[in-house]
């Protein structure tokens, strides 16, 4: 049984830190690209992040460029996402999600397994 588990989250107020974390089981996640996404309330599922399997190509939103950084340890199946001068817009549920395709996607629906997710909270 594969199973992606984030935690990290919580509360913060904006220009503040936030450490992502998700662990994988049942799965080797060097075989894998993961990715994070975010979910704001009444809105639809976003691309953030994406890791490739290398560890050496990362992808990033616009609105999250030079603010977020991804990065794995395959040693510890851990995918990470250290998110820096945090803004009331980052305030979402936020999904690690693996991809077993070499190839690059923003879309959510391409991604074979999911997290439950971790809810982010920046007050202004």
């Amino acid at each position: 049984q594969v199973l992606l588990v984030e935690s990290g989250g919580g509360s913060v107020q904006a220009g503040g830190s936030l450490r992502l974390s998700c662990a994988a089981s049942g799965l080797a996640a060097s075989l894998y690209a993961m990715g994070w996404f975010r979910q704001a309330p009444g809105k639809e599922r976003e691309f953030v992040a994406r890791i490739n399997r290398s560890d050496v190509n990362t992808y990033y939103a616009d609105s999250v460029k030079g603010r977020f950084t991804i990065s794995r340890d395959n040693a510890k199946n851990t995918v990470y996402l250290q998110m820096n001068n945090l803004k009331p817009d980052d305030t979402a549920v936020y999904y690690c999600a693996a991809d077993r395709s070499v190839v690059m996607t923003k879309l959510p629906s391409l991604y074979d397994y999911w997290g439950q997710g971790t809810q982010v909270t920046v007050s202004s």
